[in-house]
């Protein structure tokens, strides 16, 4: 899963870079619309990986992964006449996430002036997606036209199909049209899938943090949008405190955890929206050579949990052995689960739960 940071200059999208990676990227530096990119993988931090590999012993552990990215370059447009402010270098990249985490300035800091001489959340929050909704209209509108222009030529060899394509391009362009984000429209599985080469920004689902000060509270939005999660978080704060963590300081961590209330770093919380966002739940594999968390649709099958470990499982299907992690840990082992009937033969259209331990049993 690649995920962008996004944000405007100065809201702090880098320092949530570093408290996501556990990173020491420098803060502060605005790159004057200049496009820049630095790009993390994190393992997605989970005790039940943990428990596995301590009941298995295998030689390798391997957590479930998230590719996180700072993008650098994104400014709003000013004036009427501006252009879209997303260059092609920009805009090919940001196209190519799966996702954003939208980095909202909410905190006052006198030594980092906010570049519109004051902050206001809302306004920032709105700034960013009048660009993304901008460039989205640009694309709906130039498709539609050639989908017409098709129509009326005759060189449409399939008119049922492109019709149902206008029908649906119109859809986007009145939601477009009226500020409303492509995220909104209840689409199909292979109405997505068939948009994906239009690198429509606003189809893509958004966390949205609200970034404070380390005692402020957020404000409040109306962002209520599907595939859309709001959350606060304490930017400077939680880079510090990763930071400690990074350096296996475990007694200052938890000391400065206790006394800002801090449950969970931002590393785990913002993976776990970001799991949430994009519909996404964990299943593992086990054995003396490798215990590993893999991450799939929720509503996947086993066929598509075996093609997520290796194209060749899923063609060569046969069925699949599964037991969840919880029966697995509380009978202590394979075999024991086996003999408490818990370990189940499941066929290509079982619907993979979160937490399953699959075994793909296949012949090519």
């Amino acid at each position: 899963m690649k995920l962008g940071i996004i944000g405007l200059p100065s809201s702090g999208k880098t320092t949530i870079f570093n408290a996501l990676t556990l990173g020491n990227a420098p803060t502060g530096q605005s790159m004057g619309g200049r496009f820049d990119v630095l790009t993390a993988v994190v393992d997605v931090r989970d005790p039940r990986v943990d428990v596995l590999s301590r009941m298995f012993q295998p030689e390798k552990t391997t957590y479930a992964r998230i590719t996180y990215s700072d993008v650098a370059g994104l400014q709003k447009r000013e004036g009427e006449a501006a252009g879209s402010g997303l260059n092609p270098q920009l805009l090919n990249h940001l196209s190519g996430l799966e996702g954003f985490v939208h980095v909202v300035r909410a905190f006052e800091n006198a030594s980092v002036p906010h570049p519109d001489g004051r902050v206001d959340a809302a306004r920032d929050l709105a700034a960013l997606d009048t660009e993304f909704l901008l460039n989205d209209l640009g694309v709906v509108e130039r498709r539609i036209e050639k989908i017409q222009e098709g129509l009326k030529k005759g060189a449409s060899k399939d008119k049922a199909a492109a019709t149902a394509e206008l029908a649906l391009f119109e859809q986007m362009n009145e939601t477009l049209t009226a500020d409303r984000p492509l995220r909104v429209l209840d689409l199909t599985d292979e109405q997505i899938k068939g948009l994906r080469g239009y690198g429509l920004l606003t189809l893509k689902p958004k966390v949205v943090l609200i970034n404070t000060g380390d005692d402020q509270d957020a404000p409040a939005l109306a962002y209520d949008y599907p595939h859309t999660i709001v959350a606060p978080i304490r930017g400077r704060l939680e880079m510090e405190l990763a930071q400690l963590s990074a350096a296996g300081d475990e007694e200052t961590l938890a000391m400065f955890m206790e006394e800002y209330g801090v449950t969970e770093l931002s590393l785990d919380r913002v993976i776990h929206l970001s799991y949430d966002l994009m519909g996404l739940q964990s299943f593992f594999t086990v054995g003396e050579d490798e215990v590993r968390a893999w991450e799939v649709k929720r509503g996947a099958t086993a066929v598509d949990a075996a093609g997520v470990i290796h194209t060749d499982l899923a063609k060569g299907f046969i069925r699949a052995e599964v037991v969840h992690y919880d029966d697995l840990t509380a009978l202590g082992g394979l075999a024991q689960a086996r003999t408490a009937g818990k370990l189940r033969q499941e066929g290509k259209t079982y619907h993979v739960q979160d937490g399953d331990v699959i075994n793909i049993k296949f012949n090519l």
